[in-house]
């Protein structure tokens, strides 16, 4: 009786270490849904061979799961009835990890419609990834269990860029020039906000939004700023609507600043040229230069792609998917919701934390300006011969802002 005993206890001890062990070698199917055609194309295109290349590179011995990781892409054309159609058709294939980050308007959609497929379908739940996306909504007012975000909100942005201003005297007056829609209307929001409290002397002196993605010629934006006396420009703009805004100051004599949290994002180099040296900055969670393995990693992405990788979220969507994966012991998305919560993880650039009172990554900022490429600073965008060099780096605890988010747990 008692080898009995022992042989069922053995038994039992090697199904639970199978148990344990059983995500490894699965494959965990991953969809990104974000523009790959028009003017904003190119953008989602560039991000979407990044998440191809670090699925390679972060799949079976590559993280403490052990698992695949396997991305795949549908264009949403930046419409969030698109991507409702998109969600859909992903999940009726078996997905259940959601990649998304261009548009915050498509990313509050995405959310909703997420949040209430997992709570109508208990046992076919979605968990949504969210690398740029960073209406500060997200994570308030409009929080979601089942949304984690990755990439730094525009308030945490706006504390670092902000607290950066406080020590640029020469800015007096400043424009806010942004896209019409939640994440152009919150970067005037909180630029006012937080200028007020900061620097209190500076004059706003002028405040626009234009169309999303439709607008070609910027000269009637550059001429108005330069009617207000504008020394700087404050702009939450990307992809094309930064790229042309930039060429447009080029062309019409504009040399005032601009603080940017985007400048480094594809086609914006090439339009940025040597002009926009010393005084083009940008806020952001990542940089050109930050080295180390890094620094490898986009070397051999621009060889094998000839392009550059910029959206460092996607990194760290791997890493914490993966060490989330490895501490629940499973693949499935109720409990890997679970284990991301409060979870910590060694990224590139220091530990980063996914806050469980409302899924935004606590992570460093960096304020970086655009100058000629040298020794110290050797990365070169769009072969430019320029980069984008750090001047300040600021810790998790300084940019990172309260929420109001009451979170709903399943």
């Amino acid at each position: 009786m008692k080898y009995s005993l022992k042989f069922v206890v053995a038994t039992v001890a090697v199904l639970c270490s199978a148990a344990a062990f059983a995500q490894k070698g699965e494959t965990v199917k991953m969809v990104r849904i974000d523009p790959l055609t028009g003017l904003l194309g190119p953008v989602g295109v560039s991000q979407l061979k990044g998440y191809q290349f670090f699925a390679e590179k972060f799949s079976g011995a590559g993280n403490p799961a052990g698992v695949k990781f396997e991305v795949t892409g549908i264009d949403n054309k930046l419409s969030p009835t698109e991507s409702l159609t998109a969600l859909k058709a992903a999940i009726d294939q078996g997905v259940r990890y959601i990649i998304q980050g261009n548009g915050s308007s498509v990313a509050l959609a995405l959310s909703d419609a997420v949040s209430k497929h997992n709570e109508r379908n208990p046992g076919k739940e979605v968990i949504f990834l969210n690398d740029s996306a960073v209406d500060p909504d997200l994570t308030n007012s409009k929080c979601s269990y089942w949304h984690f975000r990755f990439d730094a909100d525009t308030s945490m942005k706006m504390e670092a860029m902000s607290s950066f201003m406080v020590d640029q005297k020469d800015v007096k007056k400043i424009y806010i020039l942004g896209q019409n829609y939640s994440h152009g209307v919150q970067v005037a929001k909180f630029s006012k906000e937080t200028l007020a409290r900061k620097r209190p002397d500076i004059q706003i002196v002028g405040e626009d939004l234009h169309p999303l993605a439709q607008t070609r010629d910027f000269a009637p934006y550059i001429a108005k700023i330069k009617a207000a006396g504008a020394d700087a420009v404050i702009t939450g703009n990307w992809g094309s609507d930064l790229s042309l805004l930039i060429k447009a100051a080029n062309e019409n004599g504009y040399t005032g600043k601009f603080f940017t949290y985007y400048a480094g994002v594809t086609g914006t180099p090439s339009a940025l040229g040597t002009n926009g040296a010393g005084r083009v900055y940008q806020v952001s969670y990542n940089h050109y230069n930050i080295g180390g393995q890094m620094a490898k990693w986009m070397t051999e992405f621009n060889t094998k792609y000839n392009d550059d990788f910029y959206t460092g979220s996607t990194i760290r969507i791997f890493e914490v998917l993966s060490a989330a994966m490895a501490k629940a012991k499973s693949t499935d998305p109720v409990k890997v919701a679970a284990a991301m919560e409060g979870i910590k993880v060694k990224s590139f650039n220091g530990e980063v934390e996914m806050r469980k009172t409302d899924h935004q990554l606590q992570q460093p900022l960096y304020m970086t300006v655009w100058q000629k490429a040298d020794a110290k600073f050797p990365y070169s965008p769009e072969k430019t011969g320029m980069t984008l060099a750090p001047v300040k780096e600021y810790p998790n605890y300084v940019s990172s802002t309260p929420t109001s988010c009451d979170m709903k747990r399943p």
